[in-house]
């Protein structure tokens, strides 16, 4: 046989067996400032996490930088910052030498490294003039021109020419710019009314008024024809 079971409670209306059945634990509801507060708190943690994770891959990152030395810790020395180079188009230097005469420096293009006043120079060509109103005048493919020292050094397709009709021709020669001198280690040829001179290097002295051959020298000299 069956036992059956009576509950006094199961004949009531629904509404009634609802209030028998309520929950056992009422539940709490936040007020405005607890919801306000864990509103900041949220948005606080969604801040500082991503800050932590790039101070911790920063220290990951960096730490085989740092050595231990006497249980401290000390910074290895990275290597120095070299400055890019400064590009200038068609730069122009202007200058006098000792004597007060005026001398010009131009470049297709010149680059300046670092902090010296030292320019490399693509194409440079310059420009001296002479007290009797004649005139030296100097090309190249390369040069590099130290300012302060009125130095320029000049490579590749080198030629000197001077207002009387001489011609150098070498591949590399130093000008000194101040006191219209320059000299070239490299085979050399001469052209001028004289005649033709191949040598083994030059000296130019006096801005061309002296020329000095050096090496074993090959001279063809014409005379004048009457």
């Amino acid at each position: 046989m069956s036992e059956k079971v009576h509950r006094a409670d199961f004949g009531a209306p629904l509404p009634e067996r609802r209030r028998v059945l309520a929950p056992s634990r009422a539940r709490d509801v936040p007020s405005a400032g607890a919801i306000h507060r864990r509103h900041r708190l949220v948005q606080a943690v969604k801040l500082l996490l991503p800050l932590a994770a790039a101070g911790l891959l920063a220290l990951l990152l960096l730490w085989p930088e740092f050595e231990g030395r006497d249980g401290r810790l000390s910074f290895r020395r990275g290597p120095a910052l070299v400055p890019e180079a400064l590009q200038l188009v068609a730069p122009r230097f202007q200058g006098v030498d000792e004597l007060g005469r005026p001398y010009t420096i131009t470049a297709r293009v010149g680059r300046q490294v670092g902090q010296e006043e030292v320019m490399l120079l693509d194409q440079p060509r310059a420009d001296i003039l002479l007290n009797d109103g004649a005139w030296v005048y100097v090309e190249a493919d390369n040069g590099r021109y130290d300012k302060p020292a009125h130095h320029l050094n000049l490579e590749g397709n080198v030629r000197i020419f001077h207002d009387n009709g001489m011609l150098f021709r070498t591949e590399q020669a130093a000008v000194q710019i101040d006191q219209g001198s320059a000299d070239g280690d490299r085979p050399t040829q001469a052209q001028g009314s004289f005649g033709t001179i191949e040598s083994e290097g030059f000296r130019l002295r006096e801005r061309g008024a002296v020329m000095v051959f050096t090496g074993k020298a090959h001279a063809v000299l014409e005379g004048r024809q009457r």
